[in-house]
C-alpha cells in the first residue's frame, strides 16, 4: 500500500485545495474548510511560501480554522524550513487555527519514506491554540519532548520512525491528548524504535485522557501487541489500533491472553498476518461483548508460504 490519496477531511472541515495563481475558482468562507496549499513537487513554477503569501493576501486568514501543508518543491530533496518559517512567521494573522497537518504527500508526489521532515517542535510550541496536529514523513523528523496544553490529536505517519522521535513523543506533556495515532515502521526505512521507546505512552500516567491508541504499521507488531496487552493504558481506551504491520498469531495470542478488552468499541488489525484459527478466536471473544474487531486485510493466506520474517508492513517506501 501507498499514500494514493490526500487528506479529505482535517478537523471536521473538509480539504479544498488552494487555487493557482491564474484560477478563477471561487473561494469558500475562511471558517469553512481545511485549506490545503500545495506546488508541485518536481520543477515547480513557483515556491511553497509564495503560494502561501497568496492564500494570506486574499483568504481572510483571522477566521482560517485548519490548514493543511501539502507538497513543496523537491520535498524528496528539501526539508520545509521555509514551510515552516512562513507558517510560524503568520502565526499572528492565524488566531483561530486550530488544526495543522504538514506533509500531505501521495506517493506520487514524494513516496512517504522520501518525505524530508525536520523539527516539528517550533510548530507546536509557537501555536499553543492548536488541538490537531499532524506530519507525514520521518526522513529527518524531529520531535523533541515538549509540552502542549490543548493538543487533543496528534498524528505521526511514516515508512519508519527512529527511536529518538518516538522518544520523544513519549516523553511529551500532553494532558488533553484524546487521540495519538504512530506510524513505526520498518527498519528498511529507519524505523529503529523498540517496545521500550513506547512504554512510558503505555504506563497510562502521561496521557489521562486517552481514548484511541494506535501504534501501528510496525514490523515488531507482535512485541507491541504483547506490550499492550499488560499496558495500564488500555483501560481507558475506546479504540486500540495495531493495524497495518506484521501482526500474527503469537501477538494475538497475548491480547486474549492479557487483560480484558472487553471494555473497547474496536479493536483494528487490518493489514495482519493472522491464522482463520486466530481470527476466529479473537472474533468470539470480543464480539459478542459488543466489540468491533476489524480482521480485514488478511495477508496470511495470501502468503502463506512466507516465512516470518518476510512479513511487511502496510506503508514502507
Amino acid at each position: 500500500m501507498t499514500i494514493s490519496d490526500h487528506l479529505q477531511e482535517l478537523y471536521g472541515l473538509p480539504a479544498f485545495d488552494f487555487p493557482g495563481a491564474e484560477s478563477k475558482t471561487e473561494l469558500p468562507p475562511a471558517a469553512s474548510v481545511a485549506w490545503r496549499i500545495s506546488v508541485d513537487s518536481y520543477d515547480s513554477e513557483e515556491e511553497w511560501e509564495d503560494a502561501f503569501a497568496r492564500f494570506t493576501d486574499v483568504v481572510d486568514t483571522t477566521e482560517v480554522r485548519a490548514l493543511i501543508a501539502g507538497s513543496w518543491s523537491d520535498a524528496f530533496d528539501s526539508a520545509p524550513e521555509g514551510v515552516v518559517s512562513a507558517l510560524l512567521g503568520a502565526k499572528d494573522r492565524l488566531p483561530r487555527l486550530r488544526a495543522l497537518f504538514l506533509g500531505d504527500i501521495t506517493y506520487e508526489q514524494c513516496e512517504i519514506s522520501w518525505i524530508n521532515q525536520g523539527s516539528v517542535g517550533p510548530l507546536l510550541d509557537r501555536f499553543p491554540e492548536l488541538e490537531v496536529f499532524g506530519v507525514r514523513g520521518g526522513e529527518g523528523l524531529e520531535f523533541p519532548a515538549l509540552k502542549h496544553e490543548r493538543l487533543r490529536d496528534l498524528r505521526v505517519e511514516a515508512g519508519g520512525l527512529s527511536a529518538e522521535v518516538v522518544r520523544g513523543i513519549a516523553a511529551s506533556e500532553l494532558p488533553a491528548l484524546e487521540h495519538l495515532d504512530v506510524w513505526l515502521g520498518t527498519s528498511w526505512y529507519g524505523g529503529t524504535a523498540d517496545v521500550s521507546d513506547v512504554e512510558p505512552i503505555l504506563s497510562g500516567t502521561r496521557l489521562p485522557r486517552l481514548r484511541y491508541l494506535a501504534l501501528r504499521n510496525s514490523e515488531i507488531q507482535d512485541q507491541i501487541a504483547a506490550a499492550v496487552a499488560g499496558a495500564p493504558v488500555v483501560a481507558g481506551l475506546e479504540t486500540l489500533d495495531l493495524s497495518m504491520g506484521t501482526l500474527g498469531d503469537d501477538g494475538a495470542e497475548a491480547l486474549l491472553t492479557g487483560q480484558p478488552l472487553t471494555h473497547l468499541k474496536k479493536l483494528d488489525v487490518h493489514h495482519h498476518f493472522l491464522s482463520e484459527a486466530m481470527m476466529k478466536r479473537l472474533s468470539d471473544a470480543l464480539e459478542p461483548a459488543g466489540v468491533e474487531v476489524d480482521l480485514s486485510e488478511e495477508q496470511a493466506a495470501r502468503n502463506a508460504t512466507r516465512a516470518r520474517e518476510d512479513r511487511y508492513t502496510a506503508v514502507a517506501e
